[in-house]
């Protein structure tokens, strides 16, 4: 195998060659290093601190058996749910804004947040559900929202802004939806609901790691082998036409993909908010990069949600704050800056 003097494509024996981005896979290490890092600190803080070394030890087996049970049963499946929702809110972010053309076109934005929290609140007001009971129903209701949008915003193909709009519409409608339910219920499960609705990662355990890596590792792959129709899809659809691209097909899969990895991630941990608007645009602006970048969001992704978990259990002492209050902070932020930079360049 040889390469080239600039290093930007890779040749096999058999002839294929492939474009290597040298800037994209260095900020791709370093937010994986960056993710991993992070996850190290979080797993070693806490009531019982350990130390990173005895952290790394425990994880590969070595650790004695307080570590064992702290680290490998109370701590490391929060920061993989942690890092799991990250990821799929990154990804799905970056599928619907690359489909809708729109740095604004997030679930955040298009309602499928809302959308799974309805769902969720339907089983906890309505039938006092249990929590398997409200995954399946956050599931159901993102599912069903995702499917009201791409209906509503049919004509003849689904186009950015109209899928922009039609989305904010459903957002608006589901969100008094939301608060219509809250009103319904009693006391008790409405103090369940307004936690849920926070978005946390208290109390997470192995029964929320292992349905989200399997649904990850079935859709993580099939979004990266139709990374090619979405750069097209991003010419344009006539161009994507002539250069042989199922325009439709393509783009109605990644947005199935999309709606999936966003409700699961909401039914893992809640609304998170803001992860899935900033991290597309953060992993842009230091790849520096056109098209998608899938995989630099799907990593920023995962570091800001680990990030944001250790901020909210160490920055305000002893007051920890549900995560979806973090990024809800600092994603609010942002959005005024993104907006403002918007307004400026003369887009909105």
């Amino acid at each position: 195998m040889k390469t080239n003097r600039a290093n930007r494509a890779v040749r096999t024996p058999g002839g294929l060659s492939v474009r290597l981005d040298v800037r994209t896979l260095t900020v791709v290490l370093l937010l994986l290093l960056a993710a991993l890092a992070a996850s190290v600190v979080l797993i070693g803080t806490g009531d019982f601190p350990i130390p990173a070394g005895d952290v790394l030890k425990t994880l590969v087996g070595n650790g004695d058996a307080g570590q064992e049970f702290i680290v490998n049963e109370l701590r490391l499946p929060r920061v993989l749910v942690a890092l799991l929702v990250g990821a799929s809110l990154g990804l799905g972010g970056a599928l619907f804004q690359s489909i809708s053309r729109n740095p604004l076109g997030s679930p955040d934005v298009l309602g499928l947040s809302q959308g799974a929290t309805a769902g969720a609140l339907v089983m906890i007001v309505l039938f006092s559900g249990s929590a398997n009971a409200v995954t399946l129903g956050a599931l159901v209701g993102g599912l069903g929202t995702g499917l009201a949008i791409y209906v509503l915003a049919w004509k003849q193909g689904v186009h950015g802004y109209r899928l922009v709009l039609v989305g904010i519409g459903v957002s608006a409608v589901v969100t008094a939806v939301n608060g219509y339910l809250l009103t319904k219920a009693d006391i008790v499960d409405a103090a369940r609901a307004v936690v849920w609705m926070t978005g946390s990662l208290s109390g997470r355990d192995w029964d929320q790691v292992w349905p989200l890596l399997a649904l990850c590792a079935v859709l993580v792959p099939l979004v990266m082998a139709n990374a090619r129709g979405l750069r097209m899809l991003e010419m344009g659809d006539d161009v994507s036409y002539a250069l042989g691209v199922r325009v439709e097909r393509v783009r109605l899969l990644l947005m199935v993909a999309a709606v999936l990895l966003t409700a699961a991630a909401t039914a893992a941990a809640g609304p998170v908010s803001f992860v899935a608007l900033t991290a597309p645009q953060l992993a842009r602006r230091l790849t520096r990069s056109p098209g998608p970048n899938l995989l630099p969001s799907l990593c920023m992704g995962a570091a800001l949600l680990v990030t944001a978990d250790w901020i909210s259990q160490r920055v305000f002492g002893a007051d920890q704050l549900p995560v979806g209050v973090v990024t809800g902070v600092l994603g609010g932020v942002y959005l005024l800056w993104l907006l403002v930079t918007e307004r400026r360049a003369g887009r909105i």
